[in-house]
């Protein structure tokens, strides 16, 4: 678009030559001269230079810029649009575009997603046995085609062998089962070795969780190749085999970064989105809506998760739009029906008693424990990362995995709580105990059932059997806790939601039963006298292992609103809001006072991304002459004069620094501000000039004015570079407050921002000046910014 301009009338008019008189109309160049003997320019403004307007590798987008870009695409195409019926049609398309956008990458992340929990779920059997009816069938798949399988013994078939069975031929004694742990052990190192070859060796960039990635890109940041096809292939097959290893990790948190590598491959199908970075950032934060949707059948939990904690840039329009995909992908993972029980929910609860009152005491000392465990596991797995960055340990990425496996899988098989996946852990210790369940944990000693007619059943005293599993659990509470902090941020896939709502559910089990019992043997007690009476079924330990898995996860993740709306999607229990709203609360406060970070703002800062976090509270008082560059002992500001310089001049500019971009000014001696111009976008259109326009050498002069003024005959061709230069950059003054310098930088997305004193430039203040002065007053290292 044609923007024109013309320089206003300062008080001093020695500063402003007149240089924008009308000299002439500009042209297209031709080997002809001009009336004055001057050989009439190209104007890039009316021939758009390929990659103009592009952004380098690891730079930061310009949001106000691709905001523009994006209402003149429209004001285009509706003006078009009046013309003929095919402009029309084209303009319908065009508005049409975002809404089939959304359609697929919900069909394609559900199919994805899908075919991930059935593999991953084949997989994790098969380091336990094999189906003799078909090896793909896993354990509950081949019962249910045995005709021999009984419902009281629905975990045993005929057509099912263990290892053991058919190594040895017998699954009873001390040799049976060291083969069946032999291979548990063997199965999880291959799967293990497996991921972390393949991540090493394809995709680098397919390794950890991908949200904290996920929120710098959407922040504005590029990292190529982040979320490209490479990535998503070898992500969705590597977090299928490192979920099957048995590692202490879980998928849902990749399953954000495949939805978004989904929405930005498919971006690529559609102009509008294809060459707009910020209208491909509304996509993507409807992707990571979409990973939350599939990952745990949580579709509205997904939308409010993407608006909560990894959206940037959030428009009502973003937000109709990652309802109706997630919404997509949700119908496309139930058509899939991978868990074979037509539930889109990953952990379906059925609580037959109301929760009380007085419970709330209880409820709230699990998001205690919650938020001290959330800010334990932060501080030491940054710990842990940063000793992988610094160390040697960090060099053998593939060793690490290996001895993280083997120690996982040796540890966990002697105890049936470690051995089975993560997943199934949760889910039976959400369960609530009625009669036909067979779990260890519901093994109570025998009291005559009064209620028969109903499944629910009465507190009762704890049999050896449950004494035993609470033993169990609090190893396994323990072992988690530890192995989860080694083991994510791993050169493997690997996601913290699964991992962190095991440890609270342990932990909401263990309190749930120590209350059950409490209640039993004490009902006659002033807490519990008024609505526990003997017999009663008034304590229920599931839902206490429901609330102590939000507080965790919320411990750790730092989440609220999406995190209550995502559990009670994901378990079904909709009258159970209030405790889990407690325990939530509780946990983010009893966290934010032992550390002001969650997980993921924690990993964003030790990898040093250029992430503004807009939670942060900017508090100090400072100007903006103390964070801009130069400061008073450095070089003078690199600056591009309107009329002044020519190619050559230009292009040494360009190579002695390392700069993203240029103030244009009037004059070394004037100072006042023109413009502002991307060093990508100047060195493409020289390069593009000189291969296109003829006679440009390195003496040619370089013009940012809206006219030509008049040249010394036989002088060679200019270049006008009018049309790539930003006439409106943010100005601020030497004197405005930093607090609110912040605040436009998050808000508007700023990559740099000129201060001026009187109309005069002073200096520039980048989005990495303001990261490492944040960082100065926190008294952390400013250095650590230093991702490039």
């Amino acid at each position: 678009m044609r923007t024109w301009w013309r320089s206003q009338d300062f008080s001093s008019t020695d500063d402003v030559p007149p240089l924008d008189r009308d000299y002439g109309s500009g042209g297209s160049y031709g080997a002809g001269d001009g009336s004055n003997g001057v050989p009439k320019l190209m104007d890039l403004l009316d021939e758009p230079v390929p990659g103009v307007g592009t952004y380098e590798d690891f730079n930061t987008i310009d949001w106000v810029r691709e905001k523009s870009k994006d209402r003149d695409h429209h004001r285009e195409i509706a003006t078009k649009s009046k013309e003929s019926a095919l402009a029309l049609m084209k303009s319908i398309s065009d508005a049409f575009s975002g809404w089939l956008l959304m359609l697929l990458v919900g069909l394609m992340s559900g199919a994805l997603a899908g075919g991930i929990d059935i593999s991953a779920h084949w997989m994790t059997d098969l380091k336990e046995g094999v189906c003799l009816n078909g090896f793909w069938f896993n354990h509950e798949h081949c019962c249910w085609n045995s005709n021999e399988t009984t419902f009281q013994e629905r975990d045993k078939c005929p057509n099912w062998k263990s290892w053991a069975e058919l190594i040895v031929g017998t699954n009873e004694g001390p040799f049976a089962y060291i083969m069946n742990y032999l291979m548990y052990v063997c199965w999880a190192l291959l799967f293990s070795f497996l991921a972390v070859s393949l991540v090493r060796a394809f995709a680098p960039y397919a390794c950890g969780s991908g949200i904290p990635e996920i929120k710098t890109i959407l922040s504005g940041f590029i990292i190529r190749g982040y979320l490209g096809k490479w990535t998503l292939i070898i992500k969705t097959i590597t977090l299928v085999l490192a979920v099957s290893s048995g590692l202490s990790l879980g998928k849902e948190g990749p399953l954000v970064h495949v939805a978004c590598c989904c929405g930005n491959i498919l971006c690529h199908l559609f102009t509008k989105y294809r060459r707009n970075e910020a209208k491909r950032r509304e996509v993507l934060s409807a992707a990571a809506a979409v990973g939350v949707s599939v990952a745990f059948g949580a579709p509205i939990g997904g939308v409010l998760f993407s608006l909560e904690e990894v959206s940037y840039y959030f428009p009502l329009k973003t937000l109709w739009r990652s309802f109706f995909a997630a919404l997509v992908a949700a119908f496309t993972l139930r058509s899939i029906n991978p868990f074979g029980n037509s539930r889109l929910v990953l952990f379906y609860v059925e609580f037959h008693s109301p929760w009380h009152l007085l419970e709330l005491i209880p409820f709230v000392l699990l998001g205690i424990f919650g938020g001290i465990w959330g800010a334990f596991f932060i501080r030491a797995n940054i710990a842990w990362c940063r000793r992988r960055k610094t160390t040697r340990l960090g060099h053998y990425p593939v060793l690490e995995v290996l001895v993280v496996t083997a120690v996982t899988a040796l540890l966990a098989f002697p105890n049936s709580y470690t051995c089975m996946s993560t997943s199934e852990l949760i889910s039976e210790l959400f369960n609530d105990c009625g009669l036909l369940d067979s779990s260890q944990l519901c093994n109570y000693a025998n009291v005559s059932v009064t209620k028969s007619s109903s499944d629910a059943l009465p507190d009762r005293p704890a049999g050896q059997d449950v004494y035993t599993a609470m033993w169990q659990l609090s190893l396994a509470l323990v072992f988690k806790m530890l192995i989860t902090v080694v083991t994510f941020g791993m050169k493997v896939p690997s996601g913290l939601f699964i991992p962190s709502m095991a440890v609270g559910a342990i932990a909401g089990r263990l309190l749930g039963v120590g209350m059950e019992q409490l209640a039993y043997y004490h009902h006659d007690w002033v807490i519990f006298r008024g609505w526990c009476s003997p017999g009663a079924d008034c304590i229920t330990p599931g839902l206490y292992a429901m609330v102590g898995a939000t507080a965790c996860l919320g411990g750790v993740t730092r989440m609220t609103v999406s995190l209550v709306v995502i559990m009670f999607e994901l378990t079904g229990g909709l009258e159970y809001i209030v405790p889990l709203m407690a325990a939530t609360m509780t946990s983010k406060w009893v966290a934010d006072a032992l550390g002001r970070e969650g997980i993921y703002e924690a990993h964003i800062r030790l990898n040093g991304y250029p992430f503004l976090e807009p939670k942060e509270e900017f508090s100090h008082k400072t100007l903006a002459m103390d964070v801009m560059r130069p400061r008073r002992s450095d070089p003078p500001l690199s600056v591009i004069m309107q009329d002044g310089m020519s190619v050559e001049e230009v292009e040494s500019l360009i190579a002695e620094t390392s700069y993203s971009g240029f103030p244009v000014v009037v004059s070394h001696e004037s100072q006042r501000l023109v413009g502002f111009v991307q060093r990508r976008d100047l060195v493409i259109s020289i390069e593009n000039a000189r291969q296109h326009q003829e006679g440009v050498v390195s003496a040619s002069r370089i013009f940012f004015t809206e006219y030509t003024p008049p040249q010394p005959p036989n002088s060679p061709p200019p270049l006008k570079l009018r049309g790539i230069m930003d006439l409106s950059p943010f100005t601020v003054t030497d004197h405005t407050a930093m607090d609110i310098v912040v605040d436009i930088f998050r808000k508007l997305g700023l990559r740099q921002c000129l201060v001026t004193h009187n109309g005069r430039l002073l200096g520039i203040i980048t989005k990495k000046d303001i990261l490492k002065h944040m960082a100065q007053m926190a008294n952390r290292d400013p250095d650590s910014i230093l991702f490039n």
